[in-house]
């Protein structure tokens, strides 16, 4: 069995920076990665730990459209997933694209080099050059969203064939054509919101009107890296960026952070809410340390779980408090990604870009104050 003190490694051939849980699979901890190679066809590894003999199990896929910027697997298909990726054309030109597909119905660990089914392009021709992610709506199966520059796009898949054009745009309004650096569909408030970063600055989004439903300007000293809504909290969203902090808000009260942390090194690329326990929060950083907080103060349980007294000399269990619970320095580059398997709360994949893939676990004794 995986022992959360002993991590299992992965090493891709290629150099990588994607990388996504594969949503839809609860039974097994799965993650999707894609690789970043100019001189060679690029590929989505989807890996399995195999806890019984402490390894990991791989299917590999051509896809030699490109090196791989971004990939997010549906939420409601265990076989569908979307990539962002650069296209190099015959006369040298690249261009970013995005597009959506499947796998392999059955994980099938083999030697042999499958290929992607192609399902749809999204069309981004009219909107930009600089596609930064493509991300599946919580909830329904054929809606996509995607930031491309300074614009939004949603898509219906439903309305598909070779390629899909938007149904649903937004744009922010700036001087010096501001871009996005990332976006992520709020679960909350009937899950028609969304939020965006670009610059400095953290916007939400009413998706049926199209309109800015909030902002926080200056939400950190340098450029917003990443943003991560509390699966079970509503109003309450995590951010990261080049200051080196990682911040929580409610989106109610934007002009102060309701917990600001300082510690990583250097910028922080991701932060993630586990999605069982939100007291639990990764962030991972260009300092090459993966950290494991604990947000136990504004989580969905504030106050943990209630035990009764069978005796009273039972010794009473310790709350978890707010701070850092683990750091994880088993990289040795840039960790771009880190993500929580949908199949075991415990346990969460991290991707440096040297193609290190480390799945870990959090510490027995951090787990057991949440459930006792």
């Amino acid at each position: 069995m995986l022992d959360e003190e002993t991590p299992v490694i992965y090493g891709l051939e290629f150099q990588a920076r994607a990388l996504a849980a594969q949503l839809a699979e609860t039974e097994a901890v799965r993650f999707y990665v894609g690789t970043q190679s100019l001189k060679f066809d690029n590929q989505v590894h989807r890996l399995e730990l195999d806890e019984e003999n402490n390894m990991i199990k791989r299917e590999v896929f051509h896809h030699g459209d490109g090196e791989i910027w971004h990939i997010s697997a549906s939420p409601t298909d265990k076989n569908v997933i979307s990539t962002v990726y650069n296209h190099i054309s015959p006369e040298k030109s690249c261009t970013k694209h995005t597009a959506v597909w499947r796998t392999s119905d059955e994980m099938n660990p083999t030697t042999e080099i499958r290929n992607l089914k192609l399902l749809t392009k999204l069309n981004t021709s009219s909107m930009g050059e600089d596609i930064k992610c493509t991300h599946f709506h919580p909830t329904e199966e054929n809606k996509l969203l995607t930031v491309v520059d300074g614009t939004f796009a949603i898509w219906d898949l439903n309305a598909a064939g070779g390629s899909c054009d938007a149904t649903t745009k937004g744009a922010i309004e700036g001087k010096g054509q501001p871009k996005f650096s990332t976006a992520k569909w709020n679960p909350h408030q009937g899950k028609s919101n969304l939020a965006t970063a670009n610059d400095m600055f953290i916007r939400g989004w009413d998706t049926r009107t199209n309109q800015e439903a909030w902002l926080i300007e200056s939400a950190h000293n340098q450029l917003v890296r990443d943003i991560d809504f509390n699966p079970n909290k509503q109003y309450f969203l995590a951010s990261c960026g080049d200051d080196g902090n990682s911040k929580f808000w409610d989106i109610r009260k934007t002009k102060v952070p309701v917990v600001t942390r300082a510690d990583h090194s250097h910028w922080v690329w991701c932060v993630r809410f586990n999605h069982f326990h939100d007291q639990l929060v990764l962030t991972s950083s260009t300092d090459s340390r993966v950290i494991l907080l604990s947000a136990a103060s504004i989580s969905s349980e504030p106050f943990g779980h209630i035990v009764e007294e069978d005796s009273v000399n039972e010794e009473k269990p310790v709350p978890l408090k707010d701070g850092v619970l683990a750091v994880y320095e088993e990289h040795e580059d840039s960790v771009y990604a880190v993500e929580w398997s949908s199949g075991d709360p415990w346990t969460f994949a991290s991707l440096s870009y040297d193609g290190r893939l480390i799945i870990n676990q959090v510490p027995k004794s951090e787990k057991y104050k949440l459930l006792l």
